[in-house]
């Protein structure tokens, strides 16, 4: 077993990440904005549609450039793609850059001697808005290749809302399911992830409540 620690971050990445990481959030938002449009503007809306397209172009130009800039000053060379798989997947899948919240959080709270929320309420509050983010992702997804496909049971984006939350709740109740290859991939990710959002949630609450549990056992007694 190799239990060597990590090798530290060179600090002119560290610099960078902390420096980008705002605005990169900021342009994932405005990627998601453009692909919303794209997906849901009708087929007459043309230009705007076309405006759509460029916004998710020059972003993820943008997150591409950030990589390549990481890549370099990581000093890792080939290895980066292996070490930072995450990064390397929500590049090549952007509606997935919600994953990034804790990466984003972490760089953050690096610029503060102590963090604004407690443990319990970070996990929590990681945990809400990635799934938030993922499943209208997945809906916008799940829409684009479902809506036309022969014997489709997603024909609007209210059935495709309806799915993401079913799925990503995992409670999965079957009457509306992808039919398409596109679609079905979609699900994979989004049960994966569902599955490990439901599970932090649940343990940090669970560590919550023992935490309060045991400080009022630990209570001198008639103290109120």
């Amino acid at each position: 077993m190799n239990d060597r620690p990590p090798a530290p971050v060179p600090p002119r990445l560290l610099e960078w990440e902390q420096r980008t990481e705002g605005p990169l959030f900021v342009a994932a938002m405005v990627f998601l904005l453009g692909y919303s449009v794209r997906v849901l503007a009708p087929g007459d809306a043309g230009p705007l549609r076309d405006l759509a397209l460029a916004l998710v172009c020059a972003t993820w130009l943008l997150f591409a450039a950030d990589y390549a800039t990481r890549l370099r000053l990581s000093g890792l060379g080939r290895r980066f793609v292996r070490v930072h798989w995450l990064d390397t997947v929500v590049l090549l899948l952007p509606l997935l850059r919600p994953l990034r919240m804790v990466q984003v959080y972490t760089a953050v709270q690096k610029r503060r001697e102590r963090p604004r929320l407690s443990l319990y309420a970070r996990v929590m509050a990681y945990a809400s808005l990635t799934a938030v983010l993922l499943g209208f992702s997945a809906a916008l997804a799940v829409y684009h290749q479902e809506h036309d496909a022969p014997g489709a049971s997603i024909r609007t984006f209210g059935d495709s809302v309806w799915w993401a939350c079913a799925t990503l709740t995992t409670v999965g109740y079957g009457d509306a399911v992808p039919v398409t290859f596109g679609g079905r991939a979609v699900a994979v990710v989004l049960m994966a992830c569902g599955l490990a959002l439901l599970g932090a949630v649940t343990g940090s609450f669970s560590s919550w409540l023992l935490q309060v549990f045991r400080r009022e056992d630990e209570r001198p007694p008639g103290d109120a």
